[in-house]
Order: C-alpha cells, then structure tokens, then sequence
C-alpha cells in the first residue's frame, strides 16, 4: 500500500490471544423441562460413570457431525468426507451423484419427487447425504444401500409418503424409506421418516457398526427391523429416538450381536387391538440387547425378548403401560465398547421431541486436516455459487499456507477447534515485494458472507531481516461483503489487515468483534466500511521516540458516509509516549474520490498516541479527511484543536448498526 518509513520492528514476544467465547446451552433451560417421571428412573450417567448435570449437557451436542456408538468404532464413519460437495434439487443428480464410486456431501435442497414410485435410489460407500435446513425431502422414494456398501451418513432427511395405498401391512410393496443389506459404518441421523410402504429402515443380512440416533419415526406401521439372518454379528446403536404413530418394530432386533437402546421415546402408539403384533422392543432369535432410560408412554409390551435372547433394561419410565417387559440374561456391557452420554429417562420426551428430526443448523462441516489436508483444499471443496452456508473446522495447529476464498464461494465459515485463537494459526512471510500488497496476503477473501472464527491469521516476515522495496505484508485483505471476525487475531508489521472492495464506489462491510490486532505503519487500512468491536489493537514500537507508525489507513469513498469505526476497544502499546499516530488519509494513486472516514469512540488511548494523532499522506492534509473522535478516554485521550470530536447528535447516527445495515439491515453485532 504505502511506502515503508526505515526503521525496524522491536523484536519481542507476541502477546497471547484472548479466550474463545462460547456459550453453553443447559438443557433445563433450553427445554423448560418439569419434574416428569417415576422413581423407577435411575441416576444419569457420564461417559466416566459418574453422574451428570442435565443443565450442564450442551444443546449443541444434540448436532455434532461426529457419529457416535458402534459407528464410531473400527474406523469410524466419516460419509463423503474428504469429497467435493454438491447441492441437489432433482433425482437424476440426486441418484448420479449417491452412486458415484468417488466421495460426495451431497445436500438435498427441497423436495425431490422420486419416479416411479417407490423407486430406489441407490446409495453406494462413501457418502453422505444431507438435508439443507429442514427443506430436504425425497418423496415417493427409497434410499437403498446393496451388499458391501460401507461408510455412509444419512442425516437431516425426510423420507415420506411411499405408503400404497390400503396395504397397511406392507406386503405389496417392499417400498422402504432406508433398507441396507449387509452394510458396514453407517450412521442415520437426525431424520423423518413416515408413511412408507413397508419398513422405515430395514437394516439387513449381517450389517455392522451402525447407529442410529435423534430420527422421528412416525405414522406407520413396521418402523425400524433388524435382522433376516442366523448370524449374529450385527452390532447397532440405537438411541434418541422418537416413535410416535407406529405399531411394531420399535425396533425389533433379530440376531444381533450388540443391540443398545438408550434415551428413545415411544409414545402415541397405534391402537390396533392386535395382542401380539403391537409392540415396542423385541430382542428376538440370539440378540443381546441394553434399553437404557427410555421412556414410553401408552405402549403395549413395552420390551420383550425370545427365551433364546437377552435383555437389560435398566432406568427406564413406564407410563401407562401394558404387557410384557422381559428382563434376562447379562447381554453385554456397552461401555466396554464406547463411551457415551446417558441422560435420564424423565427428560427424554422433551429432549427428544425438541432435538430429534430435521434441525435448521445442521450443515456440512468440512474438517482440517482430518479428511481435508489443508484449508485451501477444504475451500475448493466447497461448490461454486454455493447458498447454504459451510463449515470448515480447522484443528489446532500451525498451517504454513496461503488460502484464498474466491468470489465464487460465499458462505464460508472458517472454525477453529482448540480452546484458544492461538491454538489454530494460519500464517505465511510473503512480502510486497514478492508478488505486490494482494500477493503477499496469508489469507484473502473475496466472497461475500464469510465468517471466521476462534482463529490467529499472521504474516511473519520479518522486517527487520532483510531489507527490501516493499516490506507491506498482509496477515489478511477482504474484497467480499458481510465479512465477521469474531475471536481472531491479525498479527503483522505493516499492513497487517486490509479490509476493501473491487472499486471504489462497491461497499463492502467488514465486522470484527473480540479480536486482537497489531502492527505499525498503516496495519489497519482499505475502503471498506469496518467495524472494529470490543477488540485490542496493538501498536507496535520500531525503536523510534518520535514515529512508529499509523494506526489506519482509510480509503473511504467520498459517496461513502461509513468508513472505519473502532469502538468499545482498547488501544495499547509499548512504544514511547507521543510517538504513534492514529491514522492518515489514503488516496490510492492519487484519487481524489478516496476520502477517509474514521472515527474512534468510546475506547481506551495509550500514552503513545500523539497529541496531535492525525497526519498527512502523500501530499493530502489530514483535514481534509473524515477524521473524528468521541468520549474515548485513557492517557492518550484528549480534546485539542487537532483532535476532532463527533458532536452528540452526530453520534447517534454514528452506531455500529449505522455503519453494517446498508440496504439489507445486515446486523452481526445483534447475535451472540
């Protein structure tokens, strides 16, 4: 951007980053939850066996994208991971992409109507299948998984409405909503499933490490089999399940190695009459199955097993109840498999009814670098024109790369996992000088709508080092609009954070909260209009007692009335008194219609800051710029005839929601 004055960066520690705000959702306060049950209800347990809080389970792990129970155990279930993702909105692409013999994430978007009816769509290893929203839908259809397919998610889904028509015992039609046959590593999630014409889900012939967890099975009559076969190798998760409107199989499990039942809620049952065939579990033939803390309400013969199985059943509520609840045998131990988290029976049917079924947030996570090697893969991943928000999860470490967000990616939301912004670091040293201002940028953004998270983005090249035309080096620059920062750290000497546009008169809004920034000469700089929350700036010393450099750098277009606002922050330094600058005005090669818009309200000046804060560039006068100051305070704090204030009745059209609405009332700031 501007030319380096000669002096170099003090060397020295960086400061460490702030903590990553989270926000844990207790579940008594989510649900509202009453003191419903029965005594018979036992104690919850952790994964460690010890009791366990229900307001301090997290609603946010009702989500995860992580499978758990059996399909997490042999090499897990991952789906399309490590895949392109693909949007559907027909069954052509829906049936093309599910039989590829590559991975995909494939998002189903709307309702796919499936012709003819009944007809499956075959799903082969490898992928996953998710629903965008709640919108996803596959109608009249069957998703159908033959012999050897391995490694799929299903998660998010309907799957309605194959019922023919007077066959309520369906032997027409074998019109299923999932049926798998012989199948490894599966993992059913979070869907609907009703009204079909035989089973919702027919798990088959020896399929192993399957879980099924948090799906509304409904109006039907055969909800859920397992079995048809005289092996007994099957091994099924099957927990936080609602069956409400359904006759039998809830489920029944028929030669199943493992079969554990926890936190399932079966109520509304059909009442048919029928003494026999109207149920709720059925350990049959060999299987060895563990009900947990389910709850069931108006249910005929509840649990039962074969004189040949075995089942535990342990903390369970009975309401209304009536039949057989067979108890015998040891069965197994599931904690000697997995770990889990076993909430108590008397909290299931709000948990269940409130989380179970399509939820609007889940999405596709894409994760670094456990399926996607680094963050650039991970973006490219990501499909041109995309409109439903991805997220890509980057694990704690240190990642020497560039990464570039194209335009045409929108709807990107770079995570980092660990605890700490500083746990997760994106960073690489290329100066200006080695490819210009833009090409030595870590990271560049230039779609619209991204977020980024829980992050460190640096340029480490050192200054001090060598000497070189062009020492500007951009830890980050932005093109794209609505632009969030929350929790992330912008590390560098010059020209660490560049927030712009493509032109001059294109607005482009920029919103960081809770972050850290620093640098010396003009590090924060650009024409877009950025709001600067709750954050610390660092103005780093170069050794000089009399000018280390430039706060910011605004290019704001004249036509523009909002360009860089810090407020509620604070500004801190090491260098010496009166020798740092607030900003001056930048006029890219010299336009005249680049107008500095800057005002720094409501925080906290070090002694650093010059007395007289604002400075000329290029033969602009700084007071000709849109230079103001309101009720900031602190030892650089004052008010003289070189420091602008904003007038009160100006500062009320000033506000952050003044500088981020635009013209579609954009409002990050209002979120938590």
């Amino acid at each position: 951007m501007t030319q380096h004055l000669h002096s170099k960066r003090l060397p020295g520690p960086r400061p460490g980053a702030g903590k990553v705000l989270a926000a844990v959702i207790g579940l008594v306060a989510a649900l509202s939850l009453g003191a419903i049950g029965q005594a018979k209800a036992a104690s919850p347990v952790g994964t460690s066996g010890s009791a366990t809080s229900v307001g301090t389970s997290a609603a946010a792990d009702r989500w995860t994208d992580k499978p758990h129970g059996f399909a997490s155990l042999a090499g897990g279930t991952t789906g399309g991971a490590g895949g392109k993702v693909v949007t559907v909105t027909d069954q052509a692409a829906l049936a093309r992409y599910a039989a590829a013999e590559e991975p995909y994430i494939i998002r189903v978007s709307g309702a796919i109507a499936v012709e003819p009816f009944g007809s499956d769509i075959i799903v082969g290893s490898n992928k996953t299948i998710i629903g965008v929203g709640t919108t996803g839908e596959i109608v009249h259809g069957e998703l159908h998984l033959n012999p050897g397919t391995h490694n799929v998610i299903i998660r998010n889904l309907t799957i309605r409405d194959s019922y023919v028509e007077g066959d309520w015992d369906g032997k027409t039609q074998d019109f299923d909503a999932i049926q798998m046959d012989t199948v490894d590593h599966v993992w059913i999630d979070h869907n609907r499933l009703t009204h079909m014409g035989d089973g919702l889900i027919d798990l088959r012939k020896d399929s192993q490490y399957i879980t099924v967890s948090y799906n509304r099975f409904s109006n039907h009559n055969k909800a859920f089999g397992i079995g048809w076969t005289s092996n007994v190798v099957t091994q099924v998760t099957i927990d936080h399940n609602w069956f409400s409107g359904t006759k039998q199989r809830n489920p029944s499990a028929d030669n199943c190695a493992y079969a554990h039942l926890y936190n399932n809620y079966l109520s509304a049952q059909v009442s048919d009459g029928d003494p026999v065939w109207t149920y709720g579990n059925w350990s049959r033939g060999h299987t060895r199955m563990v009900i947990e803390n389910s709850y069931y309400d108006g249910v005929q013969h509840p649990y039962q097993a074969d004189a040949t199985a075995e089942l535990v059943q342990r903390g369970s509520i009975l309401k209304n109840t009536t039949g057989r609840t067979d108890e015998w045998g040891a069965a197994f131990d599931p904690r000697e498999f997995y770990d889990y988290r076993l909430d108590p029976a008397a909290v299931v049917p709000a948990l269940v009814t409130k989380f179970s079924g399509p939820q609007k947030r889940i999405g596709v996570t894409l994760h670094v670098p456990s399926d996607y090697p680094t963050v650039q893969a991970a973006v490219d991943a990501v499909p041109d024109g995309n409109a439903v928000p991805v997220t890509i999860a980057v694990a704690p470490g240190t990642y020497r790369a560039k990464v570039y967000i194209p335009a045409t990616k929108p709807d990107i939301v770079l995570q980092g996992t660990g605890r700490d912004r500083s746990d997760t670091v994106i960073v690489h040293d290329t100066p200006a000088a080695y490819g210009g201002s833009t090409g030595s940028a870590t990271v560049r953004i230039a779609a619209n709508d991204v977020t980024a998270r829980n992050l460190t983005f640096s340029n480490d090249f050192d200054e001090a080092a060598v000497e070189l035309n062009g020492e500007q080096a951009l830890a980050m620059k932005t093109t794209g609009d609505r632009i969030v920062f929350e929790d992330t750290a912008f590390l560098g000497n010059q020209d660490t954070l560049m927030t712009d546009t493509p032109k001059l008169t294109t607005v482009g809004r920029v919103y960081i909260r809770d972050s850290y920034i620093e640098g010396d000469v003009d590090f924060v700089y650009g024409r877009a209009t950025t709001v600067i929350e709750r954050s610390v700036i660092r103005l780093l010393s170069r050794g000089s007692t009399t000018n280390n450099g430039y706060m910011t750098a605004a290019s704001t277009w004249t036509g523009n009335p909002y360009g860089f606002l810090i407020t509620r922050s604070k500004v801190v330094s090491d260098a010496p008194e009166q020798s740092f600058h607030l900003g001056r005005p930048w006029h890219p090669g010299g336009e005249p219609e680049a107008v500095a818009q800057v005002l720094i309200r409501d925080t906290e000046l070090p002694a650093a800051v010059k007395s007289s804060p604002w400075t000329d560039m290029s033969g602009f006068s700084w007071q000709d710029a849109r230079f103001s100051e309101y009720r900031n305070h602190g030892p650089g704090a004052a008010v003289t005839a070189d420091r602008p204030q904003m007038s009160d009745a100006d500062a009320k059209t000033h506000t952050v929601a003044d500088y981020l609405k635009g013209n579609d009332n954009w409002a990050p700031h209002t979120s938590s």
